[in-house]
């Protein structure tokens, strides 16, 4: 996405960067609040969903996807982690959906929560996670007597 994105225009085209759906990974987060940005209900969601994944996704099923280096307003850490905004195009010049299933930013949203758990990826997870779950247990271990 070499082209820079300007501000909104009403004769900019459905083809036209800007006029793509938004979608941060807090959207989709089910470690999230509704105060904090989720869209969706919890049921919906991904734990911890990068934008990585989002956007492999999201190539898989042939739309058209574009990654900006932006973080989500409301996200507290500023963590490279948390980086990242996909844009998704989901309307056609006419109007017309590019994919009939993805008629609204929520269908899209709710294939993405369904499909991330699916990958690979996210197939060793759990057995990953574990190791960085200890260490925050053992973090405060040893400190009761320092001042």
């Amino acid at each position: 996405m070499a082209a820079m994105i300007t501000s909104w225009n009403p004769e900019k085209k459905h083809s036209d960067v800007e006029r793509w759906i938004c979608i941060y990974p807090a959207y989709i987060n089910s470690k999230k609040t509704l105060a904090e940005g989720r869209k969706l209900p919890k049921s919906s969601c991904v734990e911890n969903p990068t934008h990585q994944e989002i956007r492999d996704v999201l190539l898989a099923v042939g739309l058209r996807v574009g990654v900006e280096n932006k973080l989500y307003p409301r996200e507290r850490s500023k963590e490279i982690l948390y980086r990242g905004r996909i844009r998704v195009q989901i309307k056609n010049d006419d109007g017309t959906p590019v994919k009939s299933e993805f008629g609204s930013r929520e269908s899209v949203m709710k294939y993405i929560g369904e499909s991330i758990p699916k990958l690979k990826t996210r197939q060793n997870r759990p057995a990953d996670q574990q190791p960085q779950s200890t260490q925050a247990s053992n973090k405060n271990k040893g400190k009761k007597g320092r001042r």
